[in-house]
């Protein structure tokens, strides 16, 4: 049977261009999916909570706590200036001068987060330091020191300059 010449001094396979332009794109898809495993490894979801049913029992007791807070007539004003965290806390329109937890939640990234014990005056004004805080919607949680009561609202800083939680509209 004749040989082709013509077939006979065709260059290999592997220096021709349409083979590799041919494998790029499975290529250019093991490579995002080897980048997308690793980010997804790498950086966990902190929004997604393990036990879903302990969580949901816990909403009935910040419930319980919530309805305290109102029954107490709680009222709690904050504002932040000058690397500062300064409010009053009122019950029935009076000064509480009862130690107090207040939590800053950042929105996605839970090592961010701040816990304040808050030690109000005779007067339940507070001024405590506080260190730059991030310009983000803030989840702010103040609650009693036995965690008998809470008040809960977001904060949008520094678009909202100050805060006034009311336990009735909270």
């Amino acid at each position: 049977m004749p040989i082709n010449p013509a077939l006979s001094q065709a260059a290999p396979w592997y220096t021709h261009r349409w083979p590799w332009l041919l494998m790029l794109g499975p290529a250019s898809v093991l490579i995002g999916g080897a980048i997308a495993t690793w980010l997804a490894l790498d950086h966990p979801d902190a929004m997604v909570v393990d036990d879903y049913y302990k969580q949901g029992k816990a909403i009935n007791q910040d419930l319980r706590r919530d309805r305290v807070a109102t029954a107490m007539q709680l009222a709690l004003h904050l504002r932040y200036e000058g690397g500062r965290l300064q409010g009053r806390i009122e019950s029935f329109g009076r000064p509480l001068a009862v130690p107090f937890t207040v939590k800053l939640a950042h929105p996605t990234l839970p090592q961010r987060d701040l816990s304040l014990l808050i030690k109000p005056d005779a007067q339940g004004a507070f001024s405590i330091a506080l260190p730059v805080l991030e310009q983000t919607h803030w989840q702010l949680v103040a609650e009693g020191n036995m965690r008998d009561w809470r008040l809960a609202r977001s904060w949008d800083w520094p678009r909202q300059s100050t805060l006034e939680i009311l336990a009735d509209k909270s």
